[in-house]
């Protein structure tokens, strides 16, 4: 398994997803609808998306936003900080082996590789597990609150509005860029 993104990225077109496992169907559709929305602001901003691969199938996602959070709030308080954005790893069983954290490694390579002096990501106040491993690889509060706000179609065609309470995180990149 490689679940560096440095060494298996690949940029992606919407009709390429899949679902990847047992996950419920509300689920499956909203993790789709998201993708799709991050691959489209990919090609609109010049995001960055990385692909974490395991024997050639995608096994976790993130994508750097080098013009920061979208949400005013965070963008007014740290406005040249790039995010990582919508990291996620799947199926559920490949959880807690490291790709989360190779992906967050490498999207902070990447950003300190491009002169940013930090980085910072959002964290849903229910998503204990993922605040956790932030916490571990040295985020630190900044005190920032707000909601993530998105949409996502729904295999009838619905339109659903989400806004999910949450956090902003921080760290400082210090060292040589790698």
């Amino acid at each position: 398994m490689s679940p560096c993104p440095e060494h298996g990225s690949r940029r992606r077109r919407p009709a390429q997803y899949a679902p990847l496992g047992p996950e419920p169907r509300a689920r499956r559709v909203r993790a789709r609808a998201r993708q799709e929305a991050d691959w489209a602001e990919q090609v609109i901003t010049g995001g960055t998306f990385l692909v974490a691969w395991s024997d050639g199938t995608p096994v976790g996602t993130a994508q750097i936003l080098w013009r920061g959070c979208k949400a005013a709030e965070v963008h007014e308080r740290f406005p040249e900080c790039p995010e990582l954005n919508g990291l996620g790893v799947w199926p559920p069983h490949r959880r807690s082996q490291g790709i989360g954290t190779a992906i967050v490694r490498a999207a902070e390579s990447r950003v300190r590789r491009n002169g940013y002096q930090q980085i910072g990501l959002g964290v849903d106040d229910q998503n204990h597990r993922a605040a956790s491993l932030y916490l571990r690889l040295g985020y630190q509060e900044t005190g920032c609150r707000y909601l993530d706000r998105y949409h996502y179609l729904d295999d009838d065609g619905v339109r659903h509005e989400v806004a999910d309470p949450g956090r902003f995180l921080i760290k400082q990149l210090t060292g040589q860029p790698s």
